[in-house]
């Protein structure tokens, strides 16, 4: 698992670089619109376009689908392979609904403790790609530094002026990431192609999205008229590089390997963003950088194999 492992650490990072400005265009797109669910649904659905496109012009991609339906034909590929974008799409959606208002650090720092514990747990019991990866003291501590600096984070002024399902939500989007990022590895594995597997992703998450928002439009009426500024928009074409990148790498890194190098792109991309741009309740720029610190270094601790147990 060692061979490729450099280069592919720095596809995590790009991974959390590119997860932390999509969840600012979500956010700011949701907060337009004043409709997250809706928000979420353009966004995975323009992905999933992009990928539509791409599967059909380029050979892997018509390859890797007719392995697909080969695949659910012959049932080699189970269901659970195929709802990977379901944990996409609660995502994208909780961007839409929490970050306009509590910035993408705070955000950022909620997923980085779902995704240590949960990346953890399925790298122990081996459902990511890579099998079962031994549990070493070192990433034990660094999945702690990095619990730990969720919860000093949290524990700022600013964190309680706002709701606390703002603050739980991003913890729970980290988990379902590592669990994402576990089976899109696997089905890449089985069909051979990251392409198809992301667009697997964005089928399942639009699908979801799409209703959540029907009934949310049905509940609450439709939103006011849609902006006009394009960058608002480029959410699903982040989207699709990223979940490509951690499809095409995780068998090399592992799940919390994979999510504990994000965490450096994620927390130095989104405390620039909130330095930046701030929202409401966008932690001080001393406190985001405090709190970076510290979990970049529960990332550094947990990328170095040592302390096996």
């Amino acid at each position: 698992m060692t061979s490729g492992r450099p280069l592919a650490m720095v596809g995590a990072v790009a991974i959390g670089v590119l997860t932390a400005l999509q969840a600012r265009v979500n956010g700011s797109l949701g907060a337009s619109l004043e409709d997250g669910f809706l928000a979420a649904a353009v966004s995975f659905g323009s992905g999933l376009v992009i990928l539509v496109v791409l599967s059909l012009a380029v050979p892997a991609g018509r390859r890797g689908l007719r392995v697909l339906r080969e695949g659910v034909r012959e049932r080699s590929v189970p269901w659970w392979m195929l709802i990977g974008g379901f944990a996409g799409a609660f995502s994208v959606a909780t961007q839409s609904l929490t970050v306009a208002v509590i910035g993408v650090s705070l955000f950022t720092v909620g997923m980085v403790a779902g995704q240590a514990v949960n990346g953890l747990i399925l790298d122990r019991v081996g459902f990511g790609p890579a099998g079962v990866v031994a549990v070493t003291m070192s990433r034990v501590a660094g999945g702690s530094i990095a619990i730990g600096a969720v919860l000093w984070s949290v524990s700022a002024d600013s964190s309680r002026e706002v709701p606390g399902w703002m603050l739980v939500l991003p913890f729970l989007v980290g988990a379902g990431i590592a669990w994402q990022q576990a089976t899109n590895g696997r089905l890449r594995r089985r069909v051979g192609s990251a392409l198809t597997a992301t667009a697997v992703n964005f089928a399942g998450g639009t699908l979801v999205l799409v209703i959540a928002a029907a009934v949310h439009v049905a509940l609450a009426g439709p939103p006011r008229a849609f902006p006009s500024d394009p960058w608002l928009y480029a959410g699903g074409a982040l989207g699709v590089a990223y979940i490509f990148i951690g499809a095409a790498v995780v068998h090399r890194t592992g799940v919390l390997l994979m999510g504990l190098g994000a965490v450096v792109g994620q927390l130095t991309t989104s405390v620039a963003l909130d330095a930046l741009w701030p929202t409401p309740a966008s932690p001080s720029l001393p406190l985001g950088l405090a709190v970076s610190a510290v979990a970049l270094v529960g990332a550094a601790v947990a990328v170095v194999p040592r302390w096996r147990r």
